[in-house]
């Protein structure tokens, strides 16, 4: 057993500390044998959890999550300083200084009038940081972990700022049409099919772009209306779906659509 006094009120120390204690001799075995990439899933798991306590607006459960997703940035940081790379000081240090740089509004002298003025001052920041002399640069910066549909807005969002982009939404809805009828012949020929409808989901992503509508955000919306409705096609059917013939099925699927 580890000797360790918990305090009436646990500080940023003592979480430190716990972890140390968890991932040394007479520890946890589990977290003794874990590795950034054994808890590379854990990460993102927690981070979605947080956002998913912030859509449902439940404070205590964002509370609890926004602690597991502190306990992932510290524990990556205990294996990192075990293995002579960095410490967590050493986050913290180079966030504060990037927080400070990348704020010259505040700290410095820079002006910026309002919110877009203040991101446009982040970018450009940030692309001197990074050393990002293109927006080719700036557009393969951008995570390859995130979602696929917030990539992709995040891709446009950038091409856009080079210039790159329409000036409207009716091209965007054209190639969206263009598209779809790439994918149905890529459909009926069985080749490319994966390339075409990934095509579409960009295409789609930017319509929604121009709409004011986040894809993924749009998606997610998506999915709850399918589970609502397929709920509804359970207790309508009262029985086994796959006992019934698709015309049945899609005529309980309009009735469930009439009542979510």
């Amino acid at each position: 057993m580890v000797n360790f006094q918990m305090a009436e009120t646990c500080g940023m120390d003592d979480l430190l500390k716990i972890v140390e204690l968890l991932r040394s001799p007479g520890g946890c075995p589990w977290d003794m044998a874990q590795t950034h990439q054994s808890i590379r899933a854990n990460m993102l798991e927690e981070a979605y959890e947080a956002a998913d306590a912030i859509d449902q607006g439940d404070m205590d459960n964002l509370k609890e999550e926004l602690g597991d997703v502190l306990l992932q940035v510290v524990f990556h940081a205990s294996m990192a300083r075990q293995a002579g790379c960095f410490t967590f000081e050493d986050v913290v240090d180079g966030i504060c200084k990037k927080l400070v740089y990348r704020h010259p509004h505040v700290f410095g002298e820079v002006e910026a009038r309002d919110g877009a003025e203040a991101l446009s001052v982040w970018d450009a920041q940030k692309r001197v940081e990074k050393g990002q002399s293109t927006a080719g640069d700036a557009l393969d910066s951008v995570a390859r972990a995130l979602p696929a549909l917030t990539r992709a807005a995040s891709l446009q969002r950038k091409a856009a700022k080079a210039g790159f982009d329409w000036r409207e939404i009716s091209p965007a809805l054209d190639k969206l049409s263009e598209e779809m009828e790439e994918l149905r012949a890529a459909v009926r020929e069985n080749t490319n099919v994966e390339e075409e409808l990934g095509d579409l989901l960009f295409a789609a992503v930017k319509v929604g772009r121009f709409a004011g509508v986040d894809g993924e955000t749009a998606l997610q919306n998506a999915c709850e209306k399918f589970i609502r409705r397929f709920r509804a096609v359970e207790r309508l059917a009262e029985g086994p779906l796959d006992r019934l013939d698709v015309p049945t099925l899609e005529a309980l699927w309009r009735q469930a659509k009439k009542e979510a």
